[in-house]
């Protein structure tokens, strides 16, 4: 296409990518938006690829909804779904709990319909392929594809959601919790090892379950912690905390407990509690310092997660009937040692309290651990842009580092070429940054902030090279 303004690109569709992809084509209809996807699916990512009916959605479908704007989108959109609501959806007394395979079918429906709207030129173009390169190129960036071919885009949004951990379990039989053809021809009589006790085991047993395994499970964690259970909830006050209490982790869980005791006495539970902190967590852990957000990933951030992102109620169900039925056995200590052996691995757990570790055969080891940080990435995008000096991680290494309007910063500490990001890779900066309600504000925020840095960028010429 010649005599046309470059495009923006946005690098990953899952649900922050695909968001700032819907806004950004509809405030600049002048300019195409590029989406880049390398996995299979646009839409979707890995948290709404799963067709398991057993993988709920962790928040309720009535705080779904893709637009800021529109809190009752997702809800209408359910209304009107002509797939089998009791498959595909449930119905309990803390509210709706969709599968998350259904919500990836709801945000794909709303990336086709971006794409069907008519126009002189499209506003939205589709690239399945990995970006494996943003190289400066006058004001913007030439865009490499894995294929080899090379586009000049005017500005990038980095979308790369959860990365992955590097993988420290050292086994031919470790496979990625998302990947279940490695599962296809498990034993019934030796058990299989989780590695993480958070919400990824709890997809895991289900869906082993759901394909049919009946064999024991193991899933162990530094604490043994598993998430809560969602429960009818009553709104309660965001806390009005004192200006001493945002500089020390210790005053401020203090209120949080204080705060808990006045809603137990009022009839109400911790769940209304923490749920009002959503609206000022950011600002909480932004004014925390350095050294007690360090406090904190070291000594409460288990206790957090397990409180913050809970259980839909038949997720719970499914770990609470394997746990006492014995299917289901979590551990509280962690893997020190994988040896394999032919057709298994023998690993060595040391429990906590116990006086001496326990050797396990193992048949298979599922990583499911947490996601991984910025500072230890194997991205390749990631790492050549840190080679080039684009984009550092933040302070304390989770994700990258940016101004306050999501630009990245540079090696330098400054804002340089346009680049910005959201979602998960924002977990050091605003720490609330990975589930849907943190996440759609911030979509439409930043695309309005692009699209205005851009309006003054000067024509170029879209082109692609093989």
């Amino acid at each position: 296409m010649r005599n046309a303004l470059p495009p923006i690109a946005v690098i990953g569709a899952g649900f922050s990518g695909t968001m700032a992809a819907l806004h950004l084509s509809r405030l600049m209809p002048e300019r195409s938006v590029l989406l880049c996807e390398k996995s299979g699916a646009f839409a979707r990512g890995l948290a709404y690829a799963t067709g398991c009916t057993d993988h709920l959605l962790n928040v309720r479908a009535t705080n779904m909804s893709a637009f800021p704007d529109r809190p009752d989108h997702f809800s209408r959109w359910l209304e009107n779904c002509p797939l089998d609501g009791a498959a595909w959806t449930r119905s309990t007394s803390a509210g709706v709990f969709a599968a998350r395979g259904l919500y990836g079918r709801y945000l794909t429906e709303l990336l086709l319909a971006a794409l069907s709207e008519p126009g002189a030129a499209p506003r939205l173009m589709l690239e399945h392929d990995e970006v494996v390169d943003l190289a400066p190129e006058g004001e913007g960036f030439c865009l490499t594809l894995a294929a080899g071919r090379r586009r000049h885009v005017a500005g990038a949004i980095l979308a790369c959601g959860n990365l992955r951990a590097p993988g420290n379990l050292k086994s031919r039989y470790a496979v990625d919790p998302w990947d279940g053809a490695p599962l296809d021809d498990l034993r019934p009589d030796l058990p299989l090892l989780i590695v993480g006790t958070g919400l990824t085991m709890v997809d895991a047993v289900a869906a082993l379950r759901q394909r049919g395994f009946a064999g024991p499970i193991l899933a162990v964690s530094r604490r043994g912690l598993l998430p809560q259970v969602h429960a009818p909830t009553t709104p309660w006050a965001t806390p009005d905390v004192p200006d001493a209490a945002r500089r020390s982790l210790v005053a401020l869980l203090r209120g949080v407990r204080a705060d808990v005791r006045r809603a137990e006495s009022a009839g109400a539970d911790w769940r209304s509690v923490v749920d009002s902190l959503r609206g000022t967590s950011i600002d909480l852990w932004r004014g925390l310092p350095l050294s007690e957000q360090h406090r904190f990933l070291r000594h409460l951030r288990a206790f957090w997660d397990v409180h913050r992102h809970r259980m839909a109620p038949p997720a719970a169900e499914i770990i609470a009937r394997e746990c006492a039925g014995g299917g289901l056995t979590v551990l509280r200590g962690r893997v020190i040692g994988i040896e394999d052996r032919a057709g298994h691995a023998r690993v060595t757990v040391r429990e906590r309290s116990a006086a001496v570790s326990r050797v396990i055969e193992i048949q298979r080891i599922i990583d499911a651990s947490g996601v991984g940080r910025v500072a230890d990435t194997n991205d390749l995008l990631l790492r050549r842009l840190m080679a080039r000096g684009l984009i550092r991680p933040d302070v304390l290494g989770l994700g990258l580092a940016v101004s306050d309007d999501l630009a990245v910063l540079d090696q330098r500490g400054e804002v340089g070429l346009p680049l910005w990001t959201l979602g998960p890779l924002l977990r050091g900066t605003l720490w609330e940054c990975t589930a849907v309600p943190d996440i759609r504000g911030q979509a439409a925020e930043l695309a309005r902030t692009v699209a205005a840095r851009l309006q003054n960028a000067s024509p170029g010429e879209a082109r692609e090279t093989a």
